[in-house]
Parts: structure tokens; C-alpha cells; sequence
């Protein structure tokens, strides 16, 4: 015999939908975009430091200075593609008539 039909609860409200352990006041974006900067920033260090090394000799291989480089590069590119979206949707809102 089939189980009981259970009704239809309501839907999540927006605040409720949040990352697990994101905090929950309003400079969530704020927190968010920081991170992302500091990856950056990190990747693009960490980049700089393997060339350093293979041009000091330090036993840097060729190829690690290279992926790094080029993860970094990534990196970058992914954060400007973001950002350029972000920017794209807040000029579509500002264009909106109220």
C-alpha cells in the first residue's frame, strides 16, 4: 500500500539560501569579493616567486614556473570576466525605470 501524500511545504526565502558558513550580514558581497581579490593577488605572487626561482637557479623546474605563470594568468582572467559581469548586471539595474 502506497504511503500517505504529505503536503507541500513553502519555499526557502532568500535569506535562508546562504553558503554554508557564510556570514549573514549585508557586506556578504563585500567578504566575498575581498576573498577573490586575495586569491588573486596570491596566485599571481605565487607565480612571480616560481620565475624568480628558475631564473635564480634554485632548482625551479621550467614547466612548474610556466603552469604557474599560466594559473595565475587564469586566475586573473576568470576574476576580470566576473567582474565585468558584475558590473554589466548593476548597469542593467541602474538603467531599470521604477
Amino acid at each position: 500500500m502506497p504511503g500517505a501524500i504529505l503536503p507541500i511545504s513553502a519555499p526557502a526565502t532568500v535569506d535562508a539560501i546562504q553558503p554554508a558558513g557564510a556570514p549573514r550580514s549585508g557586506g556578504a558581497f563585500q567578504d566575498v569579493f575581498s576573498s577573490a581579490i586575495r586569491t588573486v593577488e596570491a596566485s599571481g605572487q605565487e607565480a612571480s616567486a616560481s620565475v624568480e626561482r628558475f631564473l635564480s637557479g634554485e632548482g625551479e623546474e621550467v614547466h612548474t614556473a610556466v603552469l604557474a605563470t599560466e594559473r595565475a594568468e587564469l586566475t586573473f582572467d576568470l576574476f576580470l570576466q566576473a567582474r565585468n559581469k558584475v558590473v554589466s548586471a548593476y548597469q542593467e539595474i541602474m538603467r531599470m525605470q521604477m
